[in-house]
């Protein structure tokens, strides 16, 4: 963590991929730029949050090398830890202090204690802060012992591929897409390759639930919706909704 020239803290995205557990950068930027798209979907300027900067780390031809990097605002760093893989502990970590610290940040602004007002409101201060620190915990304890159950399903980029989910539901993959289709999930669409197919939906890709990709065989570009772990249990939620209905 920095100061800037106005003394506020700003976070390097290299600093933070590493706290997060992130081998390489490129599967981190992914990262950063899910938490800029989320912002971007709240309404907010992700410029604000996220400024292009460079750093110098060792390597390369001469023993340094200065690669691409992000100067993060603390709330920047913290959509970027609810972007990140759950799974790690690493970003399990990483989502409890930003949470502490943005707590903390609340509290600085103190009321007047002189007053009995004053004394009221810091007090509903530090007893929502401790609420909220005793359900992150809850929620971290909850979700470590499912945190390995997509593992046998994942690509290399932590992600599932809609055919291996559909083959969980034992149902043709395009039968489950027509099906979230119709659940408002993803929607019918003419991909810039020109194929007819079904996707998710931008504002359950922007939520973390989905990530297209575009991939080739070589010949021919074409695109390819991904889950999430959170876009699995998201489907697998709703399909036992559904049954239950």
């Amino acid at each position: 963590m920095l100061l800037d020239h106005n003394g506020e803290e700003r976070w390097s995205a290299r600093d933070l991929q590493v706290l997060m557990g992130y081998e390489r950068w490129e599967r981190f930027e992914e990262v950063v730029e899910r938490a800029k798209q989320t912002i971007t979907a709240s309404g907010l300027d992700p410029l604000d949050h996220f400024r292009g900067a460079a750093k110098v780390i060792t390597g390369g031809r001469w023993g340094k090398q200065k690669v691409n990097d992000y100067r993060l605002t603390r709330f920047g760093a913290y959509h970027v830890t609810l972007a990140g893989d759950g799974r790690k502990p690493e970003v399990a970590a990483a989502k409890t202090y930003f949470a502490v610290k943005t707590r903390e940040a609340e509290l600085a602004a103190q009321p007047d204690v002189a007053s009995a007002e004053g004394v009221v409101v810091l007090a509903e201060r530090y007893l929502a802060a401790a609420r909220e620190l005793v359900t992150t915990k809850k929620e971290l304890a909850v979700a470590k012992p499912k945190a390995g159950k997509w593992d046998a399903f994942m690509n290399a980029d932590g992600l599932i591929g809609m055919t291996a989910i559909a083959d969980m539901l034992n149902m043709p993959v395009k039968d489950m897409t027509n099906w979230l289709v119709d659940e408002g999930v993803f929607r019918k669409q003419v991909s810039k390759f020109g194929s007819n197919q079904n996707m998710p939906r931008r504002t359950h890709q922007t939520s973390g639930l989905f990530l297209i990709k575009v991939e080739t065989n070589g010949k021919v570009a074409y695109e390819v919706a991904y889950a999430t772990t959170l876009g699995a249990d998201f489907i697998f939620d709703r399909w036992q909704g559904r049954a239950a209905a």
